[in-house]
Parts: structure tokens; sequence; C-alpha cells
């Protein structure tokens, strides 16, 4: 049995049932790891540690005494921080931090019998849909043949691990699409939770307001766990919801009556291979029994205008503490003025996207323009989330293209406008704060594969999760990475 193609339901059920070892099982794909380099889907993988945690488990599983994640490796963005474990958010600027405290989410999880794998690659500071804007150099996605792929981003390097088979499951955080466009990319599962359900404390911040933690996975029967565990209300998040969280999925088998809207604002904007997968995915959930009405989200057009100043400015207030003095690495020499300090730390310290970044932030908060601009897209934004109440009150779900393309070549895409546009069918729901999924569907003519999301209303994770795996086992995508050993 090759155990690094376990995924995380079936790797669970065999150490309950003790046919295999943590051990072995992380042995297994901290090899995948080591052998796999030119993803450059790791920053810092974390062996020792990792080995170390996976004794634990197995001594736990021998006492009967496991926890409900005993034992499952998990690979972690490098934007969460870990105790003891260098967190440098892709960033030359955090390339020697090593944080004293634990993220809520990470703690959380191994407080539940996880095995931390490493910090996983990503764009800086969680800017870009690429992964090309990190520091240590580009993930690349387990798809590529003759020519190095992009894995999407920001999470790119956490849809690689899942993908090429180094982890089961993976965190990233999704801001506008973070988790589900490269899940999408790399033909994983990626899930995106109400903004709330899981505390972003100890996540280093990009935009306070659309931040979120998310799970990637190869199954949705591997979200589950993960998402009961990691969820609900922390005090040391002010944005933390109380909601009750479901101890898993609804019990239902069939979508009949289940009614799923798709709204004619994404068949506008898709591509010719992102409106078939949009077409067959329709056709799957009628085939489920599920009802397809048509609805409107009208102000869908502003949203990604709306994002990209909201998220810019919320970025330009989080990045000023990176200034080699409260934060950061120092870039001047001890005669140098403060002003000069700041200036130097932050040109060596911050890659382009980052910078441009800052500057339209800035630009969009400062005096005559936060009005003109800041204002009106918060504006716009409650425009969005306005639009997606009115359609959730015929409907119990929408269905949407989950990226604007497959993956597309490393470097083929300098211009950073067309960039942004990515992000054009998930930026709505991180707008309006939903909970929503990504599923691969099928293949592109170009042989890679293509997602689809389902998003529900706040807090209706457990309905989303029982639809989702009807819609993946209907879809029955079965398709690997060609350098993935299926055996």
């Amino acid at each position: 049995m090759n155990l690094s193609n376990l995924t995380a339901a079936q790797g669970l059920d065999l150490l309950r049932r003790k046919n295999i070892s943590a051990a072995e099982w992380t042995d297994s794909l901290l090899a995948n790891i080591g052998n796999s380099q030119s993803l450059n889907a790791f920053i810092t993988p974390d062996e020792e540690n990792a080995r170390r945690q996976s004794r634990l488990a197995d001594a736990a599983y021998a006492d009967n005494t496991p926890r409900p994640l005993e034992g499952l490796p998990v690979a972690v963005k490098d934007i969460f921080c870990t105790k003891d474990l260098k967190t440098t958010a892709a960033s030359d600027i955090l390339k020697n931090f090593v944080p004293t405290y634990d993220s809520t989410v990470t703690l959380r999880l191994q407080r539940a019998g996880a095995v931390i794998l490493g910090k996983t690659n990503m764009d800086e500071f969680a800017m870009g849909s690429s992964n090309e804007n990190s520091a240590f150099g580009p993930a690349r996605n387990p798809w590529s043949r003759d020519i190095p792929l992009s894995p999407g981003g920001s999470s790119g390097g956490s849809a690689v691990a899942v993908a090429a088979r180094l982890a089961p499951v993976a965190l990233g955080t999704d801001t506008g699409g973070s988790v589900r466009q490269p899940a999408s990319l790399c033909g994983v599962v990626g899930f995106k939770p109400t903004y709330g359900r899981l505390s972003r404390f100890g996540v280093i911040a990009f935009a306070s307001s659309l931040d979120q933690p998310g799970f990637i996975a190869r199954t949705v029967d591997d979200i589950a766990p993960l998402f009961a565990v990691a969820a609900g209300h922390d005090p040391l998040d002010s944005t933390s919801a109380a909601q009750e969280v479901p101890a898993r999925p609804e019990n239902i088998s069939t979508l009949n009556g289940l009614r799923v809207a798709l709204p004619e604002e994404f068949t506008d904007n898709a591509a010719p291979q992102i409106l078939s997968a949009y077409e067959k995915g329709a056709e799957i959930l009628r085939q489920c029994g599920a009802e397809i009405i048509d609805a409107s989200l009208p102000h869908t057009d502003y949203a990604l205008a709306a994002y990209y100043i909201i998220a810019p400015a919320e970025a330009s207030a989080n990045l000023a503490r990176y200034d080699g003095v409260r934060y950061g690495e120092r870039a001047a020499d001890e005669n140098a003025s403060l002003d000069e300090l700041y200036e130097a730390s932050r040109a060596a310290g911050f890659g382009d996207e980052v910078k441009r970044r800052i500057l339209i932030g800035a630009y969009v908060l400062s005096a005559g323009y936060y009005d003109a601009y800041y204002n009106r897209a918060r504006k716009v934004r409650t425009l969005v989330a306005r639009d997606f109440q009115n359609v959730f009150e015929g409907a119990d779900l929408i269905l949407a293209p989950a990226a604007a393309s497959d993956a597309f070549p490393i470097g083929e895409r300098a211009d950073p406008t067309w960039m942004y546009q990515q992000d054009i069918f998930t930026v709505p729901a991180s707008l309006a704060g939903l909970p929503a999924i990504s599923l691969p569907v099928m293949l592109s003519e170009n042989g890679l594969p293509v997602g689809l999301q389902l998003i529900a209303p706040h807090f209706a994770e457990a309905r989303l999760l029982a639809c989702a795996k009807i819609f993946e086992d209907a879809a029955a995508f079965t398709a690997a990475p060609p350098a993935v050993d299926t055996e």
C-alpha cells in the first residue's frame, strides 16, 4: 500500500483499526516532500517535529486514547503562526520570524492530534492568484508537463501539497478566493467557511474584514472532521462568530427538493472551457434531483473593483507595522535616520505586488479620496451581500465557476490586472462573507482540471458539505496529476 495516496478519511480509519501506524504514514509523506522539491510546495518542512508528533499519536492509539485527528498529517500555509517554527508569509521582511505562539486554528488541530508536516509556499502576504509573488519562488502545479504551470494562489503551495500527495489535507486562507481558485487549478477540494467561523488569531493579516482560514483536501469527507475541530468562537478574535458549530454534515442522501441558483452574471463572464464545466455541473445537479433555477446577482460586475479597493486599503493599514523597528527585517545601517530605516527596510523586504497594493490602499484612504473610493466600495460590498440574500430567499445553494481559467504557464502573465481578473468568480462570496466549496468537475481540452463552487447562506456549512459530497460522488472526478503514482 502506498500510504501517501491515502485521503484523510481513509488514513484515520486505518489508524483507528490499527492497520497502519501514524509514523509510517508521516514518513511516507516526508519522503515524498523530499523527493518533490522541484514543486517548491514547502517553504519550511518540519521533519523532526512531525516524526515526534506521529510517535506520540501511535502511543495514543496503543493506549486506546486517540483524539479526533490523532496522527493525521497536515500541511500549513506559511501565514499561520506556529510556535518555534519559522513563519514567513513568503516575504523577505519576515524571513527569519519564529513565533512564540500558535494560531488558534493550528493549535486546535494539534490538540486534536494532527501532525504538522511543515509550512507551505504562498503569494507574499497572501497577495496574488498565481503563487508567483512568493519571495521563495513559485510553487509548481503537479499537472505541469513540458511547461511549468501555476498552481493558483495565494494558497498555491497548500493546493500543490494535496494534489501531489505530499499531504492528505492542508490549511490555507481565503481572502478573495485564495483557497477555492488554487483548488480548482490543482484538481482538489477547497473549502472556505462563513467569515468568523474559524479564528483569525495568529494568522498574519492581509485584509482583516475578508481573511478567513480554510481547508484544501482531496475529498469532501476529509473536510468535515477538520472543520468540526477548528471552528468555533475564539475570545482572542473579535470577529469570531459565537454560532454553534455542527458536529457533522447534514444526513442527506439526495438533492431532491433542493433549489440551486445559476446567476446569469457568471455565464456572461465565463470563458468557453469554464462555461462547459458550468453547464456540466448544472446537469449533474439535475441528475441528483436538484431543481435548477435562474437568478441574478446584479452587482457582480462591480464586486471585483470594490474588492481591489477594500483589500488594499486594509492591507496598507495592516502592513504599516513592518518597518524594521517594531516588526520585520532591518535593512539600514546604524547611522540611518528613522525615515531612511523605514524606507530601506520596506524597499528590501516587500515584493512588487505587496508594494503595489500598499500604494493603492494608501491612495484610496488618503484625504480627498476616502469618500470617492473607499466609502463607495464599502457601499458596493453591502449591495453585493444584499444580492446574495435576495437569491437565497428562493434558493438553497448557488452554483458558480471557481476560477477564470484552467492552470496557466508560470511567467506568462505580467499584467497585474489580468491576474486580478482570476478572482472574478470567487470575490463576490468573499465580500458577502459566505461559505463556499470548490470541487473538481472535469478536465479541460488542455487536460487540466476545472472546478466549480457551491455557495451557501451564512453558517449553512452542514448542508453545504452534505450537498457537496453528493455532487462530488456524482461528478466522479478521479483524474490525478501525471507525476503522481496512484498505485
